[in-house]
């Protein structure tokens, strides 16, 4: 397929739901090479049927959604897996293998039926380790590690996976403060040194706020897309939630509490 060399993926007047149920619609935005992307908003708004959708898991209801200029559903499984890496909340069913063992699935688009590992695959796998600093647990078996540890396993399966989008749901989630800003500041680097396309859903505003270089809203409404800073200006994480309860302050990007 041709690839459109400045939007990696764009999105026009998208819908999204189950059935009869739309849950958002009009959503627009459009990502380059190199943008690590979150995707905020209130619990229910719709923040993982946007990502499920995104990654081909259920179908749109409307719209369009188009990968390197081509639209999603002429990808075959075989090359969407080539283009498209997905990391959902779900725990992975496969913890009794190694962290190298679950990195190394990431390369199973590219291996031949009998899942042999080239030069190349064990390159990515190790540039994986490498990243998301693994090596030490390379050997352990996945249920032996932390939350933090796991779902940096999982992120780096979906490096080795080497595709040009990266889609994560609530990659955050049950982390401490300092292990969410590591797995965040680690897609960024991933994203700007490798120049991949990252979007990720999450409740970590403040933190979406300091480190994106995009953010969605989905608010129900318009879902404001931009610069976080332009989002600031604009007032848009104003009147994300009942003001009479959160506050947030566009001069420290943070919100407080009324008590």
């Amino acid at each position: 397929m041709a690839k459109n060399k400045k939007n990696v993926l764009s999105i026009a007047n998208l819908s999204i739901g189950y059935g009869s149920k739309t849950v958002a619609n009009n959503i627009n935005f459009d990502l380059e090479a190199g943008m690590l992307c979150g995707v905020v908003g209130i619990n229910g708004i719709g923040k993982s049927t946007l990502l499920r959708t995104l990654g081909g898991f259920q179908p749109k209801l409307y719209g369009d959604i188009l990968l390197h200029g081509e639209p999603l559903e002429k990808y075959t499984s075989t090359t969407l897996s080539k283009e498209l890496s997905v990391v959902l909340t779900e725990q992975p069913a496969s913890k009794n293998l190694t962290v190298q063992e679950l990195i190394a699935l990431g390369r199973q688009p590219y291996t031949n039926w009998l899942g042999t590992l080239t030069k190349e695959d064990k390159q990515q796998i190790q540039a994986s380790l490498d990243a998301f600093l693994l090596n030490e647990l390379r050997n352990n078996k996945c249920h032996e590690l932390s939350d933090g540890q796991l779902q940096r396993v999982l992120v780096a399966r979906a490096m080795a996976q080497d595709t040009s989008l990266i889609l994560l749901d609530e990659p955050t989630t049950h982390l401490d403060l300092y292990h969410k800003v590591q797995i965040l500041k680690m897609l960024r680097e991933l994203a700007h040194d490798k120049q991949k396309t990252i979007l990720f859903t999450t409740h970590e505003i403040e933190l979406a706020i300091q480190l994106c270089d995009r953010i969605l809203i989905l608010d129900g409404k318009d879902h404001p897309f931009g610069d976080p800073c332009q989002l600031i200006e604009q007032n848009h994480f104003d009147r994300l939630f009942p003001s009479e309860m959160v506050q947030f302050d566009g001069k420290t990007g943070s919100f407080k509490v009324n008590k």
